[in-house]
């Protein structure tokens, strides 16, 4: 087994691409990733690729293990055909690389596997369910305006994103500033929509990561005053349709498993599961 790890993004894109995009919706969030350091526009915070960690591991078979980190977030794995030398492989060099590592976010049993490779000093911090669009459920019910947020929206915006990573990560309703700039990043990329009612916004959700023939989903939220009249549904089935209209083959997202709610909801707006997710910590980094 080979260890390779990458300084220049372009370079790890044109190398790991083909077998990403065999799973493309799976890799939502790696490929979504590597996209946006190849574009370059924005190279604030962890989006800075000469801070993220690349690296692929290889047989004299092709490629099999590929490994994103943009710090301070966890490293994403894909693995192209299950192999545990690989992934000892894999630990080594992230040790010899002198990489701290926080976490790992992978499909379940690479997730697993994986850990107890590293470090035996581990814990699971959520189980995920990655889901799949090809086309949005008719009965569906459909009501009130789907548009994209704008500045008149800077008021409230922040505090809707603050709530979304409250009610998602359990992190505290704070850092308003760090949210009302990344209103401002989807405002100016007209990529967060919002539902109306008589006028009155009572949901959103995001466009997120588009790539090849799949598109994302996230930052679904409802205001607590506004639960219960199915706007999420008619929010997320809005803006699923409009994705697939402009051309994509379907749409992704992640959800937590811990949330029977929103599973319910992405079910029955036609969303399939594809794979489960796990989100695990160590404990030493």
């Amino acid at each position: 087994m080979q260890f390779t790890q990458s300084r220049d993004v372009r370079a790890f894109y044109d190398l790991t691409r083909g077998a990403l995009l065999k799973d493309e919706a799976q890799n939502l969030v790696l490929l979504g990733n590597l996209i946006l350091g190849i574009a370059a526009e924005d190279k604030s915070g962890w989006r800075d690729p000469a801070n993220w960690f690349m690296a692929s591991v290889s047989s004299s078979g092709g490629l099999r293990l590929v490994a994103l980190m943009t710090p301070p977030h966890n490293l994403t794995l894909y693995e192209v055909r299950p192999s545990d030398e690989a992934l000892a492989c894999l630990a080594e060099g992230l040790r010899q690389s002198g990489v701290a590592l926080p976490g790992v976010m992978a499909e379940r049993s690479l997730a697993e596997r994986f850990a107890r490779t590293f470090s035996a000093d581990w814990h699971l911090v959520e189980e995920q369910r990655i889901y799949e669009l090809k086309a949005v459920n008719p009965a569906v019910p459909l009501f009130g305006k789907l548009r994209p947020a704008c500045e008149d929206d800077l008021p409230f915006l922040p505090f809707w994103l603050a709530a979304f990573d409250a009610d998602c990560f359990n992190r505290p309703i704070s850092g308003l500033a760090e949210a009302a700039e990344r209103a401002r990043a989807f405002i100016a990329r007209q990529s967060l929509y919002l539902l109306e009612l008589d006028g009155v916004p009572v949901s959103m959700a995001e466009k997120a990561r588009p790539l090849r023939a799949v598109c994302g989903v996230s930052h679904v939220y409802t205001p607590p005053f506004f639960r219960g009249g199915g706007y999420a549904s008619a929010c997320v089935a809005q803006l699923s349709g409009r994705i697939l209209e402009s051309g994509f083959s379907s749409c992704a997202l992640y959800t937590n498993l811990a949330n029977p709610v929103s599973n319910k909801i992405y079910q029955n707006i036609g969303y399939v599961p594809i794979a489960d997710s796990s989100v695990i910590r160590f404990n030493s980094p």
